[in-house]
């Protein structure tokens, strides 16, 4: 039995408890022990910069400019049902098998620090049992509809606006951010094909980042605050975020960077293992606790606009820490392509890199036109030719 699969507990329901929860509408959130009023996808990509595929950058848009992006990502069986039944193991029903979503991404730099944030997700391909095991309804959808997200990003420690190669040059010591964050999630999505919570999510994070020569690392610490919901005694609730990752530039100039990223979801409510009775389905808390968990090998690449337009890959898939966990995907792939506008200035002359022909060769006022950030001579003097 594979770690990275939503396991309920072996002997999790009978035919007879089949029986009794035949028909029974989950997709209104009202039952209390089958509710499809979970998310499948854990994995919620922040607008704005990226640097890490599953780590919060602490970098934001530059004041008055827009972001945007789009980060697709395929899931294997990120919910697994086991039901048990006449033959030794019992039976194993995919919730949900294969899964795809895309996140469309946009950030807004209201000032130098401070910087909005809109995502909206969507289901483009999926298939999978769904309730169908249990209630003996349709099983999924080709496509769902998931829960918006939006929110705010402020840079309490702003990294400075500089390329990499200027950021090396003076600061020996490295460079640092430290951003704060606050994202919530509203009940949009489609409630019977497990693409959303029966609730807003409110996220609060705290994510910093460190560059030294051509290493970087990052972390973010983050809480989600939610009810507890039930699917067949795997319990969602309130889960503590805990995401880090480690990087080298491969080549220079962000023309390729990898990194090796871990992030894991400490879920509060304790586990149940289901019955039947003679008065029908019954839950009991059986002492476990699940933590989703996934690491990823990435990489990057950011080529064009002095590094505002960035290029991603990631693959990889879970982490078996304790039981078995609910949402943690047996694999996952993750493709990304993100606008950040930055505003580096590496050289100070009051033309950001992108329109800089000269970015680490400041121009003078003086200088005579055109304004293309590198230094001219003056014009010759038309009466003397000098």
């Amino acid at each position: 039995m594979p770690s990275s699969r939503t396991i309920a507990s072996a002997g999790l329901l009978a035919s007879c408890a089949l029986l009794s929860v035949n028909r029974a509408d989950a997709s209104d959130c009202t039952n209390p022990l089958v509710s499809t009023c979970i998310n499948s996808d854990t994995y919620w990509p922040h607008a704005g910069p990226m640097h890490m595929q599953t780590v919060a950058s602490a970098e934001t848009a530059d004041e008055g400019q827009v972001a945007f992006g789009l980060v697709t990502t395929y899931l294997s069986r990120p919910i697994v049902l086991k039901i048990a039944s006449p033959g030794p193991g019992g039976s194993q029903q995919n919730v949900v098998d294969n899964q795809v979503n895309g996140n469309f991404l946009w950030a807004y730099g209201v000032t130098r620090r401070l910087q909005l944030d809109f995502a909206l997700p969507a289901t483009v391909i999926q298939d999978g049992a769904g309730t169908s095991p249990l209630t003996g309804g349709a099983t999924l959808r080709d496509t769902a509809v998931r829960d918006l997200r939006f929110g705010l990003a402020y840079s309490i420690i702003p990294r400075p606006r500089v390329d990499l190669e200027t950021a090396a040059k003076n600061r020996e010591n490295g460079i640092y951010g430290l951003t704060t964050r606050f994202e919530v999630s509203a009940p949009t999505g489609d409630r019977d094909q497990f693409a959303g919570e029966r609730t807003a999510v409110f996220v609060p994070s705290i994510a910093g980042d460190y560059r030294r020569g051509r290493w970087f690392g990052g972390t973010e610490l983050g809480w989600r605050m939610r009810p507890t919901t039930e699917f067949a005694g795997a319990r969602i609730g309130q889960q503590f975020l805990l995401a880090m990752g480690v990087g080298a530039d491969i080549l220079p100039r962000e023309l390729l960077a990898v990194s090796v990223e871990a992030h894991a979801l400490y879920n509060l409510p304790e586990q149940h293992d289901t019955a039947q009775t003679l008065t029908g389905l019954s839950s009991h808390p059986n002492g476990s606790h699940i933590i989703p968990a996934e690491w990823t090998l990435a990489a990057r690449t950011a080529p064009l606009l002095a590094g505002d337009i960035a290029f991603s890959f990631g693959g990889g898939g879970a982490i078996p820490l304790g039981d078995s966990a609910m949402t943690a995907p047996r694999f996952r792939f993750i493709l990304g392509i993100v606008y950040a506008p930055l505003g580096r200035d590496s050289d100070g002359d009051g033309i950001v890199d992108k329109q800089d022909r000269c970015p680490h060769d400041p121009q003078s006022e003086r200088s005579y036109p055109p304004r293309d950030g590198c230094t001219h001579d003056n014009p010759p003097d038309a009466e003397t030719g000098k």
